[in-house]
Order: C-alpha cells, then sequence, then structure tokens
C-alpha cells in the first residue's frame, strides 16, 4: 500500500448534488478496495489556464489516499471513462 494524493476536476456542468455524490463514488471506491482516505479537500469551482474540451472552469478536488498500485491504474481507467471527469492525476507521496 503507498500513498497517493489524487486531483481530479469534475466538469462545471455536473449539478451540486451528483458532484457529492461522484465524490463519495471515489471514496466508497478507495474503501472497498482495502485503502483508507485521509482526507477529502474541496478546492471548489476555478477557472481553467485554457480551455479543455470547450471547458473554461471545473470543480477542484483533493484527495489524500492509501491504495495498492494496481488498484490505482484500474481506478485512473475508471476516471478515464466518467464523462463527468475533466481530468486527473495521480501523484505518489
Amino acid at each position: 500500500m503507498n500513498k497517493y494524493e489524487l486531483l481530479y476536476i469534475i466538469s462545471s456542468t455536473v449539478a451540486e448534488d451528483a458532484r457529492e455524490a461522484l465524490i463519495e463514488k471515489y471514496k466508497s471506491y478507495v474503501e472497498s478496495h482495502n485503502g483508507t482516505v485521509e482526507g477529502i479537500d474541496k478546492w471548489g469551482m476555478k477557472k481553467f489556464a485554457y480551455p479543455i474540451d470547450f471547458k473554461n472552469e471545473g470543480f477542484y478536488v483533493l484527495m489524500n489516499v492509501t491504495l495498492a498500485p494496481e488498484e490505482v491504474e484500474e481506478m485512473n481507467k475508471q476516471m478515464n471513462l466518467n464523462e463527468s471527469i475533466v481530468r486527473q492525476i495521480f501523484v505518489k507521496k
């Protein structure tokens, strides 16, 4: 198990209740795969430096997690398939 920082951006078109459900979905994913969530920091809506997929802003979320490397790879694949997630990055601490 390694410690990671996961930063992801939720599309600005997602409603607030759906956004909270998405944050809870990824939190429960980590917990259901024998990981732990040490903290979730919601940075809020921020403007992008340049347009991404014709969008100019998104909701930033930073999660500090402990997770197995193979689960990080699988979670990254699932986030890539979700159209509500604009970008995500895992950084090993």
